[in-house]
């Protein structure tokens, strides 16, 4: 069993507006992609079934980086992106929030008469999954989410989310069949949310002799399950804070897309003529590609890439985005032909900035580069839920030195 993290996640209500899902879809479309493409089929499942890269990945596509939304906005993203591919890209996604969920099944044994799997054990996999998480594992939480990501080959990760209605959190579960041995004996690659001491887990291995002769088990002790998880704990206030990033890595990033020209960097004159907002945008994007599982402990970091829908740390900027999308939807068309120059210079960008955190020390004021942000945001079509960013009476020119 892989033990990959838990985090508190607050329940946040609302629709992500048609501006920002639009551009969800894209640019996770085109990350899964190069995942696809440099990594294989298999890493992007270990990715989704990665509790915290999979809260980064939905910071870095504009959604608020610390609320429960992340899970149905970035799995809905995905579905409606990747299943329209699913035949070249070999990817299906399943299921989703509510009713949909329902429809697993029925998905999973249409995709299998396509590809010749195995369609009742997928159906089996994703119902039982839903059951321990729900039955066997009785935390509190009652699941309203299920989405079931297969590849062509027959491997699978669930991403499926549980509400707790007396406190207003969420528990996101991660399920991963590389390692799966039993679905009754500690199957998950991860479980996210608050960690609440006592609960019921019939998964756990200390469990088995209970499992044993009877079907219904109402009483067990599993708090030490728990112990071996890593917490990312992820707060109920909305803004991003000093202490909610890793200012080394962030004031590195900056440094680099802020400070240095591409020109200075042999490796990144593929960039030349990108300006550094969008360079910043796009370090943090390859970080998401190419970054190793240890670099995801912060999510918040990775809304400095295009902010958050509600504003959180600053408006999302639109024009940024777009600029990034095209960036790498050109480097995809052009790996596809040959020409991967593009997208291996996005992987020395983000190559660079890890290089240079090894003797950065952080000097800065996080809230200067987040009022900077908002300062700026009606130049790069800043927008959040409440509306278009307006310019400030008093507009101050964009501040590049901070170090």
């Amino acid at each position: 069993m892989k033990r990959s993290g838990t985090a508190d996640l607050p329940l946040h209500y609302g629709k992500v507006p048609p501006w920002l899902y639009e551009r969800m879809s894209a640019l996770g479309l085109s990350i899964i992609e190069v995942i696809l493409m440099d990594y294989g089929k298999d890493e992007v499942l270990r990715r989704l079934a990665d509790p915290f890269w999979f809260q980064s990945f939905g910071a870095v596509m504009g959604m608020d980086w610390h609320s429960s939304g992340i899970t149905t906005s970035v799995m809905g993203a995905l579905k409606r992106s990747i299943n329209p591919n699913s035949k070249s890209l070999g990817l299906y996604i399943c299921g989703g929030k509510g009713k949909f969920s329902k429809d697993t099944p029925s998905e999973l044994l249409q995709i299998a008469d396509q590809t010749g799997l195995n369609g009742h054990e997928l159906v089996k996999a994703s119902k039982l999954s839903a059951k321990v998480d729900n039955t066997a594992i009785q935390d509190g939480y009652q699941l309203y989410l299920h989405n079931f990501i297969l590849t062509d080959n027959g491997s699978w990760s669930v991403v499926q989310q549980g509400m707790h209605e007396s406190d207003g959190t969420a528990r996101r579960y991660h399920w991963h069949s590389e390692n799966i041995k039993s679905f009754i004996e500690e199957p998950h690659t991860g479980i996210n949310g608050i960690s609440r001491g006592k609960i019921l887990n019939l998964t756990d291995a200390d469990a088995s002799e209970n499992r044993k002769g009877i079907l219904d088990i109402s009483h067990t002790d599993s708090i030490d399950v728990m112990k071996d998880f890593s917490r990312l704990i992820l707060p109920a206030h909305h803004d991003v804070q000093a202490s909610d990033v890793d200012l080394k890595r962030l004031g590195a990033l900056l440094y680099v897309t802020r400070e240095q020209q591409p020109q200075n960097f042999e490796d990144l004159l593929m960039l030349e003529g990108v300006g550094p907002r969008t360079m910043q945008s796009l370090a943090l994007v390859s970080e998401v590609i190419h970054g190793a599982p240890s670099r995801f402990t912060d999510p918040a970091r990775f809304s400095f890439a295009h902010g958050g829908k509600d504003g959180h740390p600053f408006p999302v900027p639109t024009k940024t985005y777009d600029e990034s999308i095209n960036i790498l939807r050109k480097g995809i068309e052009k790996s596809k032909l040959g020409n991967s120059d593009k997208l291996n210079t996005l992987n020395k960008l983000h190559q660079i900035v890890a290089a240079t955190e090894k003797d950065f020390t952080p000097d800065f004021d996080i809230q200067q580069v987040i009022e900077e942000e908002r300062q700026n945001s009606f130049r790069f079509g800043g927008k959040t839920v409440f509306g278009d960013a307006k310019p400030p009476e008093n507009p101050k020119p964009i501040q590049l030195s901070l170090f």
